[in-house]
């Protein structure tokens, strides 16, 4: 009599975006310190997650195998003696990896809120401001919604996660830098910034979060406005009627980068 068959033995691992995602799951699952990672564990228990994708055969992308040399390499900085004539914040090589790790959770975080907001925006009437966009300039133009603008930056987003990209250098662009950025070039002309390429245009996905974030930003303050030239047409950046008014208070900008600390 034939011995009955066994049962399939099958490995479940969760699915990261990317080795930031992943890193920042281990220490949050562990409640780990954020500013005091026990870089030798998280290490071992990175590289096991990558030893596990190996075994069911699964393509590694080159950012996570990126990120596993940099963890090797600031585990080996870990065991030599610090130099006491360098400054308190290069002394501790874990510093960039602890700042990048903070950054892509407030912006993880802000994308997630985002998508909420457009869940629920999704499944009820909207009804915009109108008096927003109630002057001739806007006449015979399409009114865009938030929904719109996220739509726009998750489209943009879904395109530059297929693309397979290491990116070697820190983004280090703050969303007042961001906003100033659009703010010069609106302020140049009088043409319209297309949302897409304003978006596309970034250096990295963390840039593109704080692109997003500085355009939220400047709706908020009325400083631009979203519009279409025609249904299903590209999603425009335009000059709000108080654009002007809105940064000529010096230092208004900066007080902006506050809220994301």
């Amino acid at each position: 009599m034939a011995a009955n068959a066994q049962p399939d033995y099958r490995i479940q691992l969760p699915i990261y975006e990317g080795p930031l995602d992943l890193l920042l799951d281990l220490v949050r699952k562990q409640e780990i310190d954020i500013h005091n990672i026990p870089i030798a564990k998280i290490t071992q228990q990175y590289l096991d997650y990558l030893h596990q994708l190996e075994k069911l055969n699964v393509d590694i992308s080159a950012d996570f195998l990126y990120m596993a040399a940099t963890l090797i390499h600031i585990k080996s900085k870990m065991l030599l003696p610090t130099d006491p004539l360098a400054p308190a914040e290069e002394q501790d090589p874990r510093n960039e990896l602890v700042h990048r790790l903070i950054e892509h959770e407030k912006f993880k975080n802000a994308a997630q809120m985002l998508y909420e907001k457009q869940q629920v925006e999704a499944h009820v009437w909207s009804h915009p401001d109108m008096s927003l966009y109630d002057s001739e300039e806007t006449e015979g133009e399409l009114v865009v919604s938030l929904v719109d603008l996220v739509r726009v930056f998750q489209q943009v987003m879904e395109r530059r996660r297929a693309i397979a990209k290491i990116e070697l250098t820190h983004e280090t662009v703050t969303v007042a830098q961001m906003i100033e950025q659009l703010r010069v070039r609106l302020a140049a002309n009088d043409e319209p910034v297309s949302l897409t390429g304003f978006f596309e245009a970034c250096a990295s996905r963390s840039a593109m979060i704080v692109a997003l974030l500085a355009v939220l930003e400047m709706v908020r303050m009325q400083a631009v406005m979203l519009a279409q030239e025609k249904l299903f047409g590209d999603v425009l950046l335009k000059r709000h009627e108080m654009f002007d008014v809105v940064f000529e208070s010096e230092g208004a900008i900066a007080k902006i980068d506050e809220e994301y600390l």
